[in-house]
Order: structure tokens, then sequence, then C-alpha cells
């Protein structure tokens, strides 16, 4: 009888992908980012085991937001003091941090566990076209 085949740390090896974010819809880019560095791509998918891939996004600030989200849409963070709300929204963030939009929007895909966190390590965002991981020689990723 066969037995469930579970994925063991260290056993799966990882990938390097690279994205480029320009012209892309921003939910979308995240969602198959997010899948990625999951590791649900992968026929030996394993919950409770890291077993995705490394995702090098460039061109970040020519990532596209659909609607009126550039003006809706708002990014929050807290000092942790009181009154230490910040607010900003999706457009001017954009234009001063765009490596940040796109870190925010897999963030939120990505589980609130110590694998999410691990996940989330292994996203690199860079707003131009240029990025210092050649010598792992990423394949890049069109969808």
């Amino acid at each position: 009888m066969k037995t469930t085949y579970f994925a063991k740390p260290g056993e799966v090896p990882q990938r390097w992908f690279v994205i480029d974010a320009s012209g892309r819809s921003l939910g979308r880019l995240a969602t198959k980012s997010a899948m990625i560095l999951r590791g649900k791509t992968r026929p030996q998918f394993t919950p409770h085991v890291d077993c995705g891939d490394h995702v090098v996004v460039i061109n970040a600030a020519k990532v596209r937001l659909t609607g009126a989200k550039a003006s809706d849409k708002k990014a929050y963070r807290h000092s942790g003091y009181q009154g230490g709300l910040r607010v900003i929204d999706y457009g001017k963030l954009l234009k001063t941090r765009p490596a940040r939009v796109i870190e925010l929007a897999v963030k939120g895909m990505l589980p609130k566990t110590t694998i999410g966190r691990s996940n989330f390590r292994k996203l690199h965002v860079y707003a131009g076209d240029t990025h210092p991981h050649a010598a792992q020689r990423p394949t890049a990723l069109t969808f």
C-alpha cells in the first residue's frame, strides 16, 4: 500500500524566478508571486514545510493599479505609540517606495505563521530593471 508523500525540509531544491512587473496588474502579479513563494506550483507541495522558490520582481515602479486604487486604497502602519498611525494612499506610495506596494500585496496573501514569514524572506523586489541576483541564474517567468 502506498503512503502519502511528505517533503522533508531541505529535500526540495529551491529555484529562482524573475518576474517583470512593468504593465502588470498588482493583484495578478501578487497572487502568482505568492503561489510560487509558498510552493503551491510544485507537485511535492507540503503545507507544513517551506518548499517554495525565490522570486525576484523587477520594474516595480511600472506596476499598474486598476480603477481608483491609486487614490482610494490606503497603506497603514503604526509606531506602537498613541496617535502613531500613519496612512498613505497607494498612488503616493507607488511614487515614493514602489517596492513596498508589491511587498504589502504579497505579504497579505501569505500565511501569518513562521512558514509565511520564511516565505516572505524569499521575495526580492526592485524598482528598476536591474537586480544583484544574476549569480543564482534566475529563470524569467512569463504569465
